[in-house]
């Protein structure tokens, strides 16, 4: 991410809040191959305006936002178990967009689209009202600097952008292996009058939802994980 030090002063300050944090990283061979053969059926280029979901993915069916799949090994797992959602994923590491379609070709999978691009702005612009069933933000930047925490994804301002694009009975899904943040997120969405929670404080991992390498480490290491899932009326 850049310096903010050098905005330019006629971009106003703070910047708007973001979904994802640029990182380094290096597309390997197979990432690249999938990027060339696999992205122009399976990527999305952003707009401006309402997409047709239905034309986007070639039906009718529910569909799933996925907030910064990282190298996409959940989305295609969770992706897989549920053929009969649509899956619209937002990721701005390329590494990662790789990654997914890589995924995407060994499993046969048909039901993914991806957005390379900020998925706030993708609420914003590019999905129109109560088009969403559910939305899964897994392991968003947990910023764990206290100055930093106004950074942090899950803040009521991006519950409001988000809730207009969910549809009645639609659910969020939030998971974190930082405990602060997780009190946070769970905090954020129960004070949104519009949402219930589907458990008595923080909830079971949905067996929908795989266990990482990553998180499958941290467990080993004594480290927790928190699920909130939240409906709306």
């Amino acid at each position: 991410m850049s310096d903010e030090s050098n905005t330019p002063e006629s971009v106003p300050y703070p910047r708007g809040i973001r979904s994802y944090v640029r990182r380094a990283g290096r597309t390997t061979v197979g990432q690249a191959k999938a990027l060339e053969t696999l992205g122009p059926r399976f990527m999305v280029k952003y707009q401006a305006q309402p997409a047709d979901l239905a034309q986007v993915f070639g039906r009718e069916a529910p569909t799933i936002l996925e907030i910064g799949f990282g190298m996409g090994e959940a989305t295609a797992h969770i992706a897989g178990l549920m053929p009969e959602k649509n899956f619209l994923c937002c990721e701005v590491h390329p590494p990662g967009v790789g990654a997914l379609l890589k995924r995407i070709g060994e499993q046969g999978l048909e039901n993914i689209r991806i957005v390379e691009h900020d998925a706030v702005e993708v609420l914003d612009h590019m999905l129109a009202p109560e088009v969403l069933a559910g939305v899964h933000i897994f392991f968003p930047d947990p910023w764990h600097k206290a100055r930093h925490n106004k950074r942090r994804l899950v803040q009521p301002h991006f519950v409001a952008k988000l809730l207009p694009r969910l549809a009645s009975g639609g659910y969020i899904h939030c998971a974190t292996d930082w405990e602060p943040y997780a009190q946070q997120m769970l905090e954020v969405l129960s004070a949104e009058p519009q949402l219930e929670n589907t458990a008595e404080g923080f909830a079971p991992r949905p067996e929908y939802r795989p266990l990482t390498k990553f998180e499958n480490r941290g467990i080993r290491l004594g480290h927790g994980v928190w699920d909130v899932v939240f409906r709306k009326k």
